[in-house]
């Protein structure tokens, strides 16, 4: 799944106040955490001198992608070297104060119906203000112009019919090279053909024509933050095909280390995702092909045992 490219807002409120004549000079820095842990930055704001209740100006770009997990870790820091703003960009954070810092999951800002979350923040367990995040997509991946061509009068190529045209669009770069960004489908024996609609959003062409019509992309992040959810339903297979369950080899073997059987660890990676987007984090889960409590050979079976009801409650 392609990502969508997102800009996060930052603003805060109550922060420390760690200067002794005057109030803190504030900055964000934002991270995002690895899948083996690490943390990588992935954007800063300006700083704001002398303020416990800053709004940076300052947008940090974020590609988003709903299949995967991703744990935002935002800190702040003030110091005197940030009068100097020309210098900005060669701060060493760890000759900053650090004022707190605050974590989420980039799902749990989309799932917001106005894309806005506010967080906690903490230094050494004790509070230290809030963080408000807004996430918000590019234009450029929202607007898209809906443009129809038709031509008139071709000149004929073909002998025995007539030409089968199709239409490629390109635009000028810097260079002045020509780059395609479009093509049209092939119209069959007709000189005079009319294509369908082309759709090119404004990263695929730098300035506007007369002769299009604009209109708006819903995308996935609208219908979750409008109150969309996602639901979870896992059906596990029981039949003997998947061997001897005390086996090792077997798919539903129960380790006593602990490490997670195939079914195990793809339910918790699937799970894991989805759980943000259920705001009961309630989900169905049956079996089939197994024996019941009852000694009773099922192909449907709720796996939490109840009779009437098949959700059992996400537990991280």
């Amino acid at each position: 799944m392609c990502g969508i490219v997102l800009q996060l807002s930052l603003s805060a409120s109550d922060l420390l106040d760690l200067d002794i004549v005057s109030k803190s000079d504030p900055m964000a820095v934002v991270y995002m955490k690895k899948l083996g842990g690490t943390l990588e930055e992935i954007g800063r704001t300006e700083v704001i001198l002398n303020s416990l209740n800053p709004a940076w100006i300052g947008k940090i770009p974020v590609v988003y992608h709903f299949e995967m997990v991703q744990p935002l870790v935002g800190v702040g820091g003030v110091g005197l070297v940030f009068y100097f703003l020309k210098l900005f960009s060669a701060l060493k954070l760890q000759d900053q104060d650090f004022i707190g810092e605050a974590s989420c999951v980039l799902s749990e800002i989309l799932t917001k119906r106005d894309k806005t979350l506010t967080l906690k923040l903490h230094k050494n367990k004790k509070n230290a203000g809030t963080l408000s995040v807004h996430a918000e997509e590019t234009v450029e991946s929202r607007n898209a112009a809906e443009i129809v061509f038709r031509c008139t009068h071709l000149d004929n190529k073909d002998l025995l019919s007539k030409s089968d045209p199709f239409l490629r669009i390109s635009r000028k770069v810097e260079t002045g090279d020509a780059v395609p960004i479009c093509k049209t489908e092939v119209v069959d024996n007709n000189l005079n053909p009319v294509w369908k609609p082309v759709h090119l959003t404004t990263q695929h062409f730098v300035s506007k024509a007369n002769a299009f019509r604009e209109k708006q992309l819903y995308s996935f992040l609208d219908y979750i933050s409008s109150g969309f959810e996602l639901n979870f339903m896992v059906a596990i297979d029981f039949t003997a095909s998947n061997g001897n369950p005390r086996s090792p080899e077997s798919l539903h073997y129960i380790n006593q280390s602990g490490r997670l059987n195939a079914y195990q660890q793809a339910i918790k990676e699937v799970g894991e995702v989805i759980q943000f987007y259920d705001s009961d984090k309630r989900f169905s889960a049956w079996g089939f092909g197994g024996r019941t409590a009852d000694n009773i050979v099922s192909h449907c079976f709720n796996l939490n045992a109840m009779p009437y009801d098949s959700e059992v409650i996400w537990v991280n």
